[in-house]
């Protein structure tokens, strides 16, 4: 190892501060999670291994070596500095609480309390899985003493994951492999709360040790987040995580807030998102999609769009008093993104947040645009950076955690697919975009039977200070694929039988499919038909079934491996079509799959219904 003796390093700090890694069913193979906020497409096929199984996302590490400013000198890997990486993953999603609704929202005074789940269960550590942190140094390492699989529920071991180095040293770690159970083998009934039931993902801390030049560094620590299946691995939602605490940390004063928006980075982002959510929502393809009236993304409209032009600067206005404002638009289903909200209901709630809006930081972008105060900085030929290496120095610890969450949701936190309302808590945070850890031996005191507003507001509370393993996924729906399975869209079909729509950017709505794809790129073949087949939209549950509610979502605990991955292809050389599709990948599906609206009415499910005795006024 030649040691980099640069006095100019006097700490270090891990990136992404928050990194995340998806169970799948694979048993031995997994690719990275994106490094970049625009990682290049995959060929088809590439999420699947042989066998046809989901490969696991794993979530790489790196650290960097700082200046008393906190700039970056150098990354600091194996051939530099020693570095010993610590990771404690842990579950404790059967021993928390209920999720009900967001704790956070006036509308929590009118929904079902949040009771201890499996409450009968009195030694509640046998409903925690937590084996331990596991320790790892070195290149190219793995091996069993690495493996998360000394936990138990109820008894019975469950595996969580496992730790790797790459050639240069940094950390991977993988996740589990998709695996829900019952210990008393009992059918799973309802979206978040299935008593007896565990699954396999979790969270905790990451930090390392690191030894330079014959000095031991401080090191900001970071923290990994296990998670579902990312299904649409390409798309992002209009309002990311990413997004979310940016704005937490603007309004906490923990980061600077923007003078002027960048067209290029914060306006067109918007647009983009709700055209590419056209591969997984059929009315967002009627709306937003190529060829529509509102494809903000098409060269004709950018050209208008991207330039501080006086003649069009009511257009501008038109459009960004389009996205929803609560104060103004109330429980209206027709502002944009048109997203179910946090205190979503059918019937619906009267409340702003039945749908979702951008955040504040957003909302305020948009209208400086719209008053022409922004940057024209669009660049129709820029190529964004495919790679982590492609990127400065200086901007590479930055770029790995905004890269980290952008394909993570924020919208509907109900209770949400990677991480939920708590992470709209400042207290949450010890710097930008980095976790707070509990201190060692810290015992975090109990609440009680339920879990209130009150509790979470306390200084000791779960949301102020530090986290321990296990303390971010806890608050999610046990078991995921529940929760994956009843988040949908269009439930009240009289208004319109696609929208809006819970997390089509994870979870995909109607899809383009196979068969319908390669009508398409056939030339050969009538235009009309072509076309057809492009404006063709399918079920993406259809492997589900339509027997029933119940039985679907324990189908999607037993076969979540089965349903397809929304992935691009090449689109046809000839014809007023997109160059670059994003088509489901299983190829059994037949032409009559295209189910809209879902066969099922699920209107009425719990996830829908929560509020029974109404809204307190």
């Amino acid at each position: 190892m030649s040691a980099l003796n640069d006095k100019t390093i006097v700490r270090a700090a891990i990136h992404p501060g928050i990194g995340i890694s998806r169970v799948a069913n694979s048993e031995a193979e997994f690719f990275l999670a994106p490094e970049v906020p625009h990682p290049p497409r995959e060929k088809p096929g590439f999420y699947r291994d042989a066998t046809g199984a989901l490969k696991r996302q794993a979530q790489r590490f790196r650290v960097y070596g700082l200046d008393a400013n906190g700039r970056p000198v150098a990354e600091l890997t194996a051939d530099k500095a020693e570095i010993s990486w610590s990771v404690h993953l842990a579950n404790k999603k059967a021993a928390w609480y209920q999720f009900q609704i967001a704790l956070d929202i006036p509308e929590a005074a009118s929904a079902p309390p949040s009771w201890l789940r499996n409450a009968t269960i009195a030694d509640r550590q046998r409903l925690t899985i937590d084996p331990g942190p596991r320790h790892i140094r070195g290149r190219d390492k793995s091996g069993p003493e690495y493996r998360f699989d000394k936990g138990c529920f109820m008894d019975r071991p469950v595996y969580l994951g496992e730790l790797r180095t790459d050639a240069d040293g940094r950390l991977i770690v993988l996740g589990g492999h998709g695996k829900s159970a019952s210990y008393r083998g009992a059918l799973a009934i309802t979206f978040a709360n299935n008593e007896g039931w565990h699954d396999d993902v979790a969270d905790g801390p990451v930090t390392a040790e690191v030894r330079l030049g014959g000095r031991n560094l401080p090191v900001d620590p970071a923290w990994v987040v296990v998670a579902p299946p990312n299904y649409a691995p390409m798309q992002k939602s209009v309002h990311t995580m990413w997004d979310l605490i940016r704005d937490v940390l603007i309004n906490a004063r923990m980061l600077p807030k923007p003078l002027r928006p960048s067209f290029a980075d914060d306006i067109l982002p918007i647009f983009e998102r709700l055209s590419h959510l056209q591969w997984v929502n059929a009315g967002f393809a009627a709306a937003f999609g190529w060829g529509a009236p509102n494809d903000l993304t098409s060269t004709e409209w950018l050209a208008k769009l991207s330039r501080n032009d006086p003649g069009m600067a009511e257009m501008r206005h038109v459009i960004a008093n389009t996205f929803r404002v609560f104060e103004r638009d109330a429980w209206s289903p027709v502002p944009w993104p048109w997203l179910y909200g946090d205190a979503t209901a059918i019937p619906p709630a009267e409340t702003p947040r039945q749908h979702t809006t951008l955040t504040d930081t957003q909302l305020r972008f948009l209208q400086q645009w719209s008053a022409g105060d922004f940057e024209e900085d669009y660049d129709p030929d820029a190529e964004p950076p495919r790679s982590i290496e492609a990127v400065s120095l200086a901007d590479q610890p930055d770029m790995l955690d905004r890269a980290s969450l952008e394909f993570c949701l924020a919208d509907a936190f109900h209770p949400g697919c990677e991480m939920t309302w708590p992470m709209r808590n400042a207290g949450l945070y010890m710097a930008p975009f980095r976790l707070a850890h509990a201190p060692p031996g810290w015992i975090e005191p109990e609440y009680g039977p339920v879990l209130g507003a009150e509790a979470i507001s306390q200084p000791n509370g779960p949301l102020l200070g530090g986290q321990l393993p296990g303390g971010i996924t806890r608050w999610m729906a046990v078991p995921w694929q529940t929760d994956t399975a009843s988040c949908r869209s269009g439930y009240l079909k009289s208004y319109d039988p696609n929208l809006p729509t819970f997390w089509p950017a994870r979870v995909p709505n109607q899809v383009l499919t196979d068969t319908d794809y390669k009508v398409v790129i056939d030339e050969e073949r009538p235009l009309a038909e072509r076309l057809a087949a492009f404006a063709r939209r399918a079920s993406w549950l259809q492997p589900l079934g339509t027997k029933s509610y119940t039985d679907q979502i324990n189908n999607m605990i037993a076969h979540f491996g089965r349903m397809g991955i929304v992935e691009p292809r090449d689109g046809p050389k000839s014809g007023p079509f997109p160059a670059v599709m994003e088509v489901q990948d299983l190829q059994d599906v037949p032409p009559s799959a295209d189910l809209v609206p879902e066969p099922l009415d699920l209107s009425g499910i719990e996830k829908m219904r929560r509020f029974p005795h109404g809204l307190r006024r």
